[in-house]
C-alpha cells in the first residue's frame, strides 16, 4: 500500500496557481539542469508562491487543512531547510503549534544544532516540505527528527514529481506523505491551459519514466 497520498481537492488548483506565477516552468526545447545533474523539461520553484499574498495564503491554508485531516494528533510542525522553513512557520502559526526546522547538516559553529528550536522529546511532529523529487533530503530530515526524540507521524508537501524512487523510499522509511499536487495533475492543467500540446505532453511523460537517462 502506498504511503504517498495526493489531496484531490487541491491538486488541480495548486498546479494552476504554480503555473500561473511561473513557479513551475515547462521547457521541452531547452531542458533545465537539476543539482543532481539530471536534465529535465520541468523546473519547480515553489518559493515564488511566497511573493504572491493570495497564493501564499491558499497554500498555507491548504497545507494546514491537509495536516488537520490526515494528522489530527500533531503537536509540532517542522520545516525542512530551506524551502520548507517559511511554509512551515506560516502553517505552525495558523495551527498555533510549536515550530522547529531541520538543517541539512549540523551548524558549524555555536551549539552545532541540526534542529533549530525547542526539542520536545516524544512530541508528535509533522514535517513540511516544499517539493519532493527522490525524497532523499526529506527523509533524512525525518530521520534527524526521530533521532532527536520526536515522534514523526508524517509529512506534507506542496508538490511531488511522483518518481518511483520516492514511492519506495517513503515506504521503506514508513513515513506517510500527503501532497497538495503532483506531476500528473500538473500535466492535466498544462494541457488544459495550453502550456503544452499533445506532442509535447508525450515528450515530458517520457522524461518522468526515466529522468536519470532522459535526453
Amino acid at each position: 500500500m502506498s504511503l504517498i497520498k495526493i489531496e484531490e481537492s487541491t491538486a488541480l488548483p495548486v498546479a494552476d496557481k504554480l503555473l500561473e506565477i511561473g513557479a513551475i516552468k515547462l521547457n521541452h526545447k531547452n531542458p533545465f539542469t537539476w543539482s543532481s545533474g539530471w536534465k529535465s523539461p520541468v523546473y519547480c520553484d515553489n518559493r515564488l508562491a511566497l511573493s504572491y499574498p493570495e497564493i501564499r495564503k491558499y497554500v498555507k491554508e491548504s497545507l494546514a487543512s491537509a495536516i488537520r485531516k490526515n494528522y489530527p494528533l500533531v503537536e509540532c510542525i517542522a520545516g525542512v531547510a530551506t524551502a520548507g522553513i517559511p511554509q512551515g512557520a506560516l502553517v505552525a502559526d495558523l495551527l498555533e503549534l510549536p515550530f522547529v526546522y531541520v538543517r541539512p547538516k549540523p551548524k558549524e559553529h555555536g551549539m552545532g544544532n541540526l534542529i533549530e528550536g525547542k526539542v520536545d522529546k516524544g512530541k508528535k511532529a509533522v514535517l513540511i516540505e516544499d517539493l519532493i523529487s527522490t525524497g532523499g533530503s526529506s527523509l533524512k530530515a525525518a530521520q534527524a527528527m526521530t533521532e532527536a526524540g520526536f515522534s514523526v507521524i508524517g509529512m506534507v508537501a506542496i508538490f511531488t514529481y511522483g518518481f518511483d524512487i520516492a514511492e519506495k523510499s517513503f515506504a521503506q522509511a514508513n513515513v506517510p506523505l500527503v501532497c497538495l499536487s503532483d506531476f500528473n495533475h500538473l500535466l492535466t492543467e498544462a494541457v488544459s491551459k495550453k502550456y503544452l500540446d499533445e506532442a509535447q505532453l508525450s515528450y515530458v511523460k517520457r522524461w518522468r519514466q526515466d529522468p536519470g537517462n532522459w535526453k
